[in-house]
């Protein structure tokens, strides 16, 4: 039958999610705490073994041997370790001695015969049947506290291998324009600049949040995440097209309008399997749920290619082109379209053309028919990085 001692250790690692061997190194750290503020000598460099089926424990003094050094050199190093402590640049050629974790050679062979400089001496300490009271209150002080350290550790360790992913959260509440979102063993941030404009965080919302960064602070992990990273498009489609898990099908590239619109570029890695209909699915299936994570933004599934003609042609979507002409050198592409078809092309306030550009990595310009025809008849077939054209929009990729 397991002890009480045991089955609250036990609790304690289901309730804080640490290690059963943290929690007894823990209780080791106490119990060496009490046993140094009953008995009160500092010189003891304490290591204590605690056996929760027993609840025995032992209490031994370890040190360290080194090689002899005279009263000058011990004066030397007591006020080399002054220094240090005060935060001093030390002369690192003076031999450093700690009367509380070091012996000296000769002292060592008056316990030890034939002992040599580097071995340990351990010396078994009688363990008092009980501690005072003052020594209870600072065993108690260092469970708490090295416990706490133990969860903030594990917490920390369990999110940074998280880093970069997509992750379920609760909101919990405001703090100002920071928004508190609640991942069931911690608590993350949400900043407002990446939270999505108009989007409401109420208390008990359930949403996805993408994890962009795990620091360690003085108050513990500290988790920051973000709704509006392209990113969170990525991890969604991997959840919901099997395709993509199974990387049959690769997403080549994101461009994503926070809120608004998103663009993704997709490719197959199998001649038999369509890359937009995989990711479109039966009736829309498949994208409407993302959509409906995402808050009703426009999702543009765009099929990648090598020709950069076919790509920039595809990611302007849903608008249809003429001809699109290269400046590889500058990497600009000039695209003409229909009259009817400019503003399309454009997008409100340029967001269509804009996309399309990130997505590509190349610089776009749009042109009416009638205007592209004047500037060839005029000698301009060429994109000129400067030159300012009417009716036309630029996007910097």
């Amino acid at each position: 039958m397991k002890s009480d001692i045991i089955n609250a250790i036990q609790q304690i690692c289901q309730e804080k999610n640490i290690s059963y061997e943290a929690v007894i190194e823990t209780i080791q750290h106490a119990l060496a705490a009490a046993y140094r503020k009953d008995f009160g000598n500092k010189n003891l460099n304490l290591k204590v073994e605690y056996n929760p089926q027993t609840n025995e424990t032992k209490v031994y003094d370890v040190k360290m041997v080194v090689e002899d050094m005279s009263e000058e050199e011990l004066q030397k190093a007591t006020e080399l370790r002054q220094k240090e402590k005060a935060g001093e640049t030390v002369d690192e050629e003076i031999k450093k001695f700690n009367p509380k974790t070091d012996i000296m050679l000769s002292e060592a062979k008056k316990v030890k015969k034939g002992i040599k400089i580097g071995e340990e001496i351990i010396t078994e300490l009688a363990v008092p049947a009980e501690y005072g009271r003052m020594a209870a209150q600072t065993a108690k002080q260092v469970i708490i506290q090295r416990i706490r350290e133990a969860e903030r550790d594990t917490i920390y360790n369990d999110f940074k291998a998280k880093e970069n992913t997509l992750i379920n959260g609760l909101v919990q509440r405001r703090e100002g324009r920071l928004v508190l979102i609640d991942l069931n063993q911690a608590v993350a941030i949400l900043p407002p600049d990446e939270q999505i404009e108009g989007e409401n965080y109420y208390p008990g919302r359930r949403l996805k949040v993408f994890i962009i960064a795990v620091n360690l602070s003085a108050r513990g992990p500290e988790i920051v995440v973000s709704r509006t990273h392209p990113q969170i498009v990525r991890e969604l489609f991997k959840t919901e097209v099997p395709e993509i898990s199974n990387q049959m099908v690769e997403i080549k590239s994101i461009a994503r309008d926070a809120g608004y619109r998103s663009k993704i570029a997709v490719a197959s890695n199998q001649t038999n399997i369509d890359p937009v209909g995989s990711c479109v699915g039966q009736r829309g299936s498949r994208v409407q749920t993302i959509i409906n994570e995402l808050e009703g933004e426009k999702v543009d599934i765009i099929e990648w290619s090598e020709e950069p003609e076919k790509f920039i042609t595809n990611s302007l979507s849903p608008a249809k082109t003429i001809n699109v002409e290269l400046d590889k050198k500058n990497q600009i592409a000039l695209v003409t379209v229909k009259p009817d078809q400019y503003s399309l092309a454009i997008g409100r306030n340029g967001q269509n053309v804009r996309l399309a550009s990130q997505l590509t990595g190349w610089r776009i310009d749009v042109a009416q028919e009638q205007e592209a025809s004047t500037q060839a008849l005029a000698g301009e077939s060429e994109v000129v990085p400067d030159k300012k054209k009417k009716k036309s929009k630029k996007a910097e990729a």
